[in-house]
Order: C-alpha cells, then sequence, then structure tokens
C-alpha cells in the first residue's frame, strides 16, 4: 500500500476552512498507509515568542481531527517533536542543500513581507529552512504520496530536489512524492477577506448554533440591496460564495430569485445557517464523546509516536550508513 504523508501547525481552533482538507485526509485513509501529524517545529518557525498555546493547540487541534472522522486504527496520528528524527534528518539535509534552493521558494519573501507589514520580523535561520524541514518531514517516510495544493507544489518539487540530491551522492534511499492535488474549497471569512483566525472573520467547525447564526448574519452582502425585493448581484455576495459549496444543486434557482428581488438577504442568510448547522451538528457531538474521555488524544498521539518513530529509525538507519556517520 503506498503511503502518504502531511500535516498542520497548531496554530489554534480549526475553522470550515479547513473542513475540506480533514474530508480529504478521511477519504485518502481508506486508501493509503497515512501519516498525519502535528507539525510544532514548523508552528516556531513564525510564532518562536508566542508559544504558551502550543501544547494546547495541539491537543485541541487532534481532537478535532477525531471528531472529523481521523481514525488512529488506520492513520498514523503524531506530534512532530516527538520524533526526534526529523531533526536529525534535517541537519544532514541542510549540509548538502544549496543556499540558493531555499531562497528561491516562492512563499519565502511573500510571507516576509507579510510579516513585516505586521510589524514583526521572521527573517530567521530557521524559517529560510522550514521548506526544508518539511522535505525531512515527508522523506522520513519514504512518501510516495503527499496530498497539496497547487501553491504548496514548488516545496515539493524541492523535497524531490533533496531526495534526489542524497541518492546521487550517497546512495539511493528516497522516493520520489508525487503531489495529490486535491480539491480543497476556498470559503471567504464573514468580511470577503481570507478567512482567518487573526482576522476574527473566521467560522469554526465546532461553533455552537448561536455562535453560528452571528457569524452567518454578519457575512457581507450585496451593498448596493437596500430593500427586500430589491434586484441583488450574488457574485458580490459572501453568502453566494458559500452557496456555491453547500448547495450547488440549488444555486441557479438561488440566483435567480436574488436577481429578480424574489429572496431577500435574510431568508438566504437562514437557508444557509440550516444547511452549515446541518453539517456541523454530528461533528460537534462527535467532538464531545472525544474531549469527554480524559486522556484519550494524549493516548492517540504517544501510540501514534511510537509508530512515526519505528518507521523514522529504520529510515535514518539507512541514512547513517549512506552517509558513515
Amino acid at each position: 500500500m503506498e503511503r502518504i504523508l502531511s500535516g498542520m501547525r497548531p496554530t489554534g481552533r480549526l475553522h470550515i476552512g479547513h473542513l475540506s482538507v480533514l474530508e480529504n485526509w478521511r477519504r485518502l485513509q481508506e486508501e493509503y498507509s497515512c501519516f498525519f501529524f502535528v507539525a510544532d517545529w514548523h508552528a516556531l518557525t513564525t510564532s518562536f515568542d508566542e508559544t504558551g498555546g502550543l501544547r494546547a493547540n495541539t491537543l485541541e487541534m487532534v481532537a478535532d481531527w477525531l471528531a472529523v472522522g481521523l481514525d488512529p486504527e488506520k492513520s498514523v496520528i503524531f506530534k512532530q517533536s516527538d520524533v526526534k528524527e526529523h531533526a536529525e534528518l534535517h541537519l544532514i539535509f541542510s549540509m548538502i542543500t544549496p543556499l540558493s534552493w531555499l531562497e528561491r521558494v516562492p512563499t519565502y519573501k511573500d510571507q516576509v513581507q507579510q510579516f513585516q507589514e505586521r510589524g514583526k520580523d521572521i527573517m530567521m535561520y530557521g524559517f529560510l529552512g522550514y521548506p526544508l524541514l518539511q522535505a525531512a518531514d515527508i522523506l522520513m517516510y519514504r512518501a510516495d504520496a503527499v496530498p497539496v495544493g497547487e501553491d504548496q507544489l514548488p516545496h515539493l518539487e524541492l523535497c524531490r530536489e533533496v531526495g534526489r540530491r542524497f541518492n546521487h551522492m550517497y546512495t539511493p534511499i528516497f522516493p520520489d512524492p508525487k503531489g495529490l492535488l486535491s480539491k480543497v474549497s476556498l470559503l471567504p471569512g464573514i468580511d470577503s477577506r481570507k478567512m482567518s483566525k487573526s482576522y476574527a472573520n473566521d467560522i469554526g467547525i465546532f461553533c455552537q448554533p448561536g455562535e453560528l447564526k452571528k457569524m452567518i448574519n454578519s457575512m457581507i452582502t450585496d451593498p448596493a440591496r437596500i430593500k427586500k425585493d430589491d434586484p441583488g448581484h450574488p457574485e458580490v455576495c459572501v453568502v453566494h460564495k458559500y452557496h456555491k459549496i453547500y448547495r450547488p444543486d440549488e444555486l441557479p434557482g438561488l440566483e435567480e430569485q436574488c436577481r429578480g428581488g424574489g429572496i431577500g438577504c435574510v431568508a438566504c442568510k437562514k437557508m444557509l445557517q440550516e444547511t452549515l448547522d446541518g453539517i456541523l451538528k454530528p461533528l460537534r457531538e462527535k467532538r464531545m464523546e472525544i474531549i469527554a474521555r480524559p486522556g484519550y488524544v494524549e493516548e492517540v498521539l504517544l501510540e501514534g509516536a511510537s509508530r512515526a518513530r519505528k518507521a523514522a529509525s529504520e529510515t535514518m538507519a539507512l541514512v547513517r550508513e549512506a552517509v558513515k556517520i
């Protein structure tokens, strides 16, 4: 069975923008041998001065994963920092990777600029090298494939280049992992900007009905529409973007009613609230079952780390023999 690796940073509660990613992981675990990890070392590359919530965020996020359907019997679920071999392989890769390879990663300069605009300097050795740590994460488990979005393909190509360089310099150990391009639904925040906790415009996967109603009622709709029966322009409405994803079969009729003034924004938002609550309610209930079991999430991570270390130690034995250390 082919092997897959993917991970997430524990930066806070997950929002519905993450839901399509987790649903994809849930499907993949039925077809592949999956390793899913909490990328807590990666979180340090931009949040090195805000580490107080890392442990709590890790447990919260893994509880979210389990509630959405990741199964520790089918997938290896672990925390990156619990498998020290990741750091060792990263160090070895850093000895053979030209600096120019890291500097040409497209997201490097973009993210540095974004954080500078917020008044934060992230031009640290760790941030420059985080794509190399990603390469170590992937190649440690000799993954055959990695689920990625198109914006992550340059990182995966760097991973392949590093693996090929190692194989050429020493001994062929690492495969050429392919990218599994996943169709992830890109949801805007309630204010039409990118959904992000830092913008306070996100809808949590496990938010309660009252909170969900409040968030949806705050969504930006057609600013030119004053009265309920005024003709609408759905293409500028945030609610419409959600209907495109969650009510695709009804979309033509909804658009026609909106343009003709046959349905008001309040009614449209109520439909969306009912749809989302129907999706999120069973996930909330499952999560409550999980957190009602004291120590369960920690047990999942301990067992996952044990299984991950076994695979990692096999790889590192081959690497040390190849490098002669």
